[in-house]
């Protein structure tokens, strides 16, 4: 294997105290290069040379110092330190302007570079990039920055999708790197392979048989953690999710599932859980295995028993998060509040729950002349309203995809949108040509204004249109997302409910109108109203 070292970025910053208070303009430049090798450095060296001297050889400015990364990403500004020092001392007033060599040298993604550009700006801070030849403190300069730091943000996707590849090609070879640290019952040896810890191992298998013997992941935590025992953290506190992963983690078995999350933003490096937006690799026998295959099902299969008994499962469980299930769903039909859960009766053999106005309870039969409804009378209307959906599945279905229909766009809409996202990016096309050309040739200050003025106000009105396009696919999504998991939910129900089913309520129901004390209006997420007496 081969052995990687890695050397890390020289600070070399030269900075003149005590800058003289004239007129004269304080300037500070930034250099930055992305690697190591022989002439990057040598570039690197040049940089920061070949900027002093610019500097200093202008009368009109005072040189102010020069800030350089070496060796660091531009992806984001995050690890770059120097740059980081600069922005500070920018905004403490120590200089004017900023001189760099180009936007992909300042920043390689616009979210960062427009971010430090408007910052600097607020405080009559210039940025000038010799390269594209753009002071921000221009009118035009920001502008033209967000047209052209696109492309060096492009340049960066790149770089991001290369690096992913070369992870993808590793997964399909079955080569698996786990970060061991946090890893409880695993080592790694000299080569990097992982080794069973014996001492962490021994934690890791007395949870699987707690497990099965019949603890749950709370009683296990506390027993671990009333007996010192580490987690693989190396701290004495457990949580039940500490448990829990330990008992799904296929790689305690010896197998390995891989890319089990995916970066999401190659900007922010933001990672997401996988759920099939990108391919997986299971790896088998890729490592020692603490548990044996045989004991790691059971488990599983342990687990999806115990979410049975308790009438749920960890999809459904996530989906119903109200205390109960007409919680936030009914509202007044005379003033429009909503309902919360009362208790009446002093003793259990009288005891029964109602549901209140608020506006009722809290300012009384002048503000609202609603009574209280019983809970159970609530929940006896909803079996019959859902009895009839279910009877009547086709029609529901139906009824649903028409009013579905008729909110949403038509396909001649669909067209225009895709006019709208090509005539835009003629648009922007049309712009970089323009700024090329002024760079090059020196256009005439009117006609070049007259132009940009027209391409960008076209652009304006054309990404507003756009964006009341964004919703209604927002809008679309969701509709369709909805119908389809009703249409499933409706057509796996063979029988009529028997009694009032929470989770079913929750997925079908929009909205419980009470009318009166007599009639209530069930307001389905299809669109349909169902009205039941009470």
């Amino acid at each position: 294997m081969a052995k990687v070292s890695v050397i890390p970025a020289r600070q070399q910053v030269q900075v003149i105290d005590g800058v003289s208070r004239e007129r004269k303009k304080r300037v500070c430049a930034y250099c930055r290069v992305s690697t190591d090798t022989e002439e990057q450095l040598t570039s690197y060296e040049a940089q920061v040379t070949y900027y002093e001297n610019y500097i200093r050889s202008k009368p009109e400015y005072e040189f102010a110092g020069i800030f350089a990364d070496e060796g660091i990403t531009g992806t984001n500004t995050k690890h770059r330190v120097e740059f980081n020092r600069m922005i500070e001392a920018a905004l403490a007033g120590q200089f004017d302007m900023i001189i760099t060599k180009s936007i992909s040298r300042f920043a390689r993604n616009t979210l960062d570079c427009l971010k430090y550009v408007r910052l600097l700006k607020e405080k009559g801070i210039g940025v000038y990039f010799e390269k594209e030849n753009i002071d921000t403190l221009d009118s035009k300069g920001e502008v033209l920055l967000t047209i052209l730091s696109s492309l060096a943000q492009d340049e960066s996707r790149n770089i991001s999708e290369n690096s992913r590849w070369g992870i993808v090609r590793r997964f399909q070879q079955g080569k698996v790197r786990v970060n061991h640290k946090r890893f409880l019952g695993y080592d790694k040896d000299e080569n990097g392979e992982l080794i069973i810890n014996e001492q962490e191992a021994a934690v890791v298998r007395r949870i699987y048989d707690e497990y099965l013997g019949g603890l749950g992941y709370k009683s296990i935590a506390l027993k671990l953690e009333a007996e010192g025992i580490r987690n693989g953290s190396g701290k004495v506190k457990w949580h039940d999710s500490n448990i829990k992963q330990i008992l799904t983690n296929e790689k305690y078995m010896g197998d390995a599932l891989l890319q089990k999350t995916i970066t999401v933003d190659f900007l922010t490096h933001k990672r997401v859980k996988n759920k099939g937006e990108a391919q997986q690799y299971y790896v088998e026998d890729s490592h020692p295995a603490i548990i044996s295959k045989e004991a790691f099902q059971k488990v599983q299969e342990e687990i999806e028993r115990r979410a049975k008994m308790q009438g749920c499962t960890n999809e459904t469980r996530s989906r119903h998060s109200n205390k109960y299930a007409f919680s936030g769903k009914l509202i007044c039909g005379n003033c429009g509040s909503k309902f919360r859960r009362k208790r009446w009766g002093q003793t259990e053999k009288y005891k029964k729950y109602v549901w209140i106005c608020v506006n009722h309870a809290n300012n009384g039969n002048e503000a609202c002349d609603m009574k209280a409804v019983d809970e159970e009378k609530l929940k006896a209307a909803f079996v019959r309203s859902i009895n009839k959906a279910i009877q009547a599945k086709d029609t529901f279905i139906k009824t649903m995809i028409e009013n579905i229909n008729n909110v949403l766009e038509s396909r001649r809409e669909d067209a225009e949108l895709q006019e709208i996202n090509t005539r835009l990016e003629e648009l922007k096309e049309q712009m970089l040509n323009l700024v090329r050309l002024n760079l090059r040739s020196g256009l005439d200050s009117l006609i070049y204004d007259e132009e940009y003025q027209s391409l960008e106000q076209e652009m304006q009105e054309l990404k507003q249109r756009k964006a009341a396009f964004d919703n209604t696919e927002l809008i679309r999504d969701k509709a369709l997302k909805k119908a389809e998991e009703i249409e499933k939910l409706l057509s796996s129900r063979q029988e009529l409910l028997k009694r009032f089913d929470d989770y079913l309520f929750t997925e079908m129901v929009e909205q419980v109108r009470i009318v009166s004390l007599v009639e209530v209006e069930f307001i389905y997420k299809t669109g349909l109203v169902i009205k039941e007496i009470l």
